[in-house]
């Protein structure tokens, strides 16, 4: 009688579902862990990248605003790192340009300080609180009474980070497969057998990198969707070129406690141009980039769910005003204006949208750090907010560590 063998890595096949900014990065860091692994990238789109990585304002956030201590924080401050160094060796345009956080009242001027002290605790460099004076050396045209100077943020092309991300995973024979639309997954001893709109995929580990639709994924493979999530839009203005001299590089407002959301800003883009925005309103689409945009399946999914009308109640005056905003110019400048008066309704012009994957719990609280749940043969990114962008590269050799020590294991 033959004695069994357990099997080996070369026969390990790992299936990443999900080809944005976290999928990609995992797919390249988890070649080095599992080197004979057969390892195969699943994305629904014609092309990787096509949904939260490019449809954002492409900033390199360096941790600022994270609870020290927790896994946002350790991930966004190594993250940044190694997203600047990836992008000066690969030659991605970015710029660690810094940006300005203004406080324009006394009782902001208390949280700066508490963010002064929270950045310095989760390892920021070069940080420097502002008076006035020295704000306008930076940000000439900017108002408040003080801020925050971060030298360490920038601003970066986040699609050629994509692009790029694609092109080595191939040369590391990681097999990437686009309209590969996710319909079924099934248990099958000890594995999995993927269904999707291209083909069948037997995998012995799944990880489920999904982004918008992370939780509907993770349903597929069993378990409990309890934390759901939410799509909201973040919608932007753009500065007419001729008072695009207002802003140089990043202003950005004190984060209010009270509010789930940091609240409207001044972006530089690596194309050129500045960004003004974004408010926050629920989208009628997980996809859904327009106001018009609805699709009626997210939209009961979104209302029927017990978090996100915990959350309106939680937040009535909140939402209230981020709608009225996505409909009046008049009111989405005015909010613009306490961080730089000289700016007009004339000035502003529309721009894009972004809608932002939120974990949401059924009380109808917001889940702020990243969330990963492990199996014996699965492990799926159940959140991944913002500054999942800047910090995917870490973020992949932290999903890699854990997918490995169970593979090769």
């Amino acid at each position: 009688m033959k004695r069994k063998t357990k099997p080996t890595v070369s026969s390990k096949r790992i299936l990443i579902i999900g080809g944005g900014l976290v999928g990609l990065a995992t797919a390249s860091k988890l070649r080095p862990h599992c080197p004979a692994a057969r390892i195969t990238l699943l994305e629904k789109e014609a092309a990787v990248g096509a949904h939260q990585s490019s449809h954002n304002s492409g900033v390199l956030h360096c941790g600022l605003y994270y609870k020290p201590g927790s896994t946002k924080a350790r991930l966004a401050v190594s993250g940044i790192r190694e997203m600047v160094a990836f992008c000066a060796e690969h030659q991605i345009p970015h710029d660690v340009c810094g940006k300005l956080v203004v406080a324009t009242d006394e009782q902001e001027l208390a949280r700066l300080r508490d963010l002064h002290e929270r950045g310095r605790q989760n390892g920021l460099q070069g940080l420097r609180v502002l008076n006035r004076e020295q704000m306008l050396e930076i940000e000439p045209h900017v108002g408040g009474i003080s801020a925050l100077h971060v030298p360490q943020e920038g601003i970066v092309d986040y699609p050629k980070v994509c692009a790029t991300l694609a092109k080595l995973n191939q040369a590391q024979d990681v097999r990437i497969v686009t309209g590969a639309r996710v319909t079924g997954i099934e248990p099958r001893s000890g594995g999995w057998l993927v269904r999707s709109q291209a083909g069948d995929f037997e995998a012995s580990f799944l990880v489920n990198c999904a982004g918008l639709h992370c939780d509907r994924v993770s349903e597929l493979a069993g378990e409990k969707r309890e934390i759901r999530i939410v799509p909201f839009r973040g919608e932007y203005y753009k500065i007419k070129p001729e008072r695009q001299h207002l802003v140089r590089n990043l202003i950005y407002p004190v984060p209010d406690p009270q509010f789930p959301f940091l609240g409207v800003h001044f972006t530089r883009l690596i194309g050129g141009g500045i960004e003004a925005g974004p408010n926050a309103v629920l989208a009628f689409a997980r996809e859904g980039y327009g106001k018009t945009d609805i699709n009626l399946y997210d939209l009961w999914d979104a209302l029927s769910y017990s978090g996100l009308r915990n959350f309106l109640r939680k937040h009535k005056r909140m939402s209230w005003e981020e709608l009225r905003r996505s409909f009046s110019k008049r009111l989405f400048c005015q909010a613009l204006q306490k961080l730089l008066p000289e700016i007009r309704g004339e000035d502003l012009e529309p721009g894009g949208a972004g809608v932002r994957a939120q974990a949401m719990s059924p009380a109808g609280d917001l889940v702020h750090d990243f969330c990963f749940v492990e199996r014996a043969n699965a492990l799926h990114v159940i959140n991944a907010p913002s500054p999942a962008a800047t910090a995917s590269l870490a973020i992949g050799e932290e999903i890699a560590q854990r997918v490995a020590s169970r593979v090769n294991g």
